[in-house]
């Protein structure tokens, strides 16, 4: 016969799975004022996540106290504690800080609104970006999602690129079939060894030649992989958070 679990063990069992619930009704919440732009009232986020405004104030409370969340005339946003632990997400290491200076070389270049995704879970996700000209028809922001059958999706999803990649002919190119205005450049972008890490995406008016596009996105694709040779080799923490 099975026995039963000890008074101890029933304790334990219920006090971990409360702290999972916990747990699960913050990330909703967090999700949340993601959803709504990055703010919320009280009342808006109980209603949207179907908690209790009880529970919804005391898991903000919560959150308050560890600097994930803040309060701004009297409503909620994400803190900036929790921004800084998320810039530390990195689904290759060195790949934000290997594309900082090409994305603002090939939006010199071209104009161009310019982003680099990954694929994660069934979005193509932003890890970084810099607006250009179609900014005001497609703004782009680090943690935006694209859905897989843009252009950058269609990069992340082709499998493993061929030895040509990073050659302009290897491109996708959209020709605004998913928004009217923007038309779309998108190649791969490897790690040095030749995997598939990434997808570099310039978004242009109609008016821009779209293969030159390619042509200068090739070109940022792989200023990226070799950054990304040169991080391999050493890399270095952050430092502390200096106070004054």
């Amino acid at each position: 016969m099975a026995q039963s679990p000890s008074p101890s063990q029933q304790r334990t069992t219920s006090a971990s799975s409360m702290g999972r619930g916990v747990l699960k009704g913050a990330f909703a919440l967090l999700d949340e004022l993601r959803r709504q732009g990055g703010e919320a009232g009280l009342t808006q986020i109980a209603n949207a996540c179907g908690l209790p405004k009880a529970s919804t104030h005391r898991l903000l409370h919560q959150l308050l106290t560890v600097g994930a969340v803040e309060r701004h005339r009297g409503r909620y946003r994400v803190g900036g504690q929790l921004y800084r632990i998320g810039q530390a997400w990195q689904p290759h290491p060195g790949l934000r800080l290997a594309a900082r200076q090409p994305l603002h070389g090939l939006r010199a270049a071209t104009g161009a609104s310019v982003v680099v995704t990954v694929l994660y879970e069934d979005l193509a996700l932003t890890i970084a970006s810099v607006p250009g000209e179609v900014e005001p028809l497609a703004p782009v922001r680090d943690g935006m999602g694209f859905t897989l059958d843009t252009a950058a999706g269609q990069v992340l999803t082709a499998g493993p690129p061929r030895r040509t990649a990073g050659r302009p002919e290897t491109a996708v190119l959209e020709r605004e079939q998913v928004m009217e205005g923007v038309c779309c450049a998108a190649l791969p972008v490897c790690s040095p060894d030749g995997q598939l890490r990434a997808a570099i995406t310039a978004m242009v008016p109609p008016h821009r030649r779209l293969q030159t596009v390619a042509e200068h996105t090739a070109r940022a694709g792989a200023a990226i992989t070799a950054n990304l040779g040169r991080a391999a080799k050493g890399t270095a923490p952050l430092p502390p958070v200096l106070r004054h």
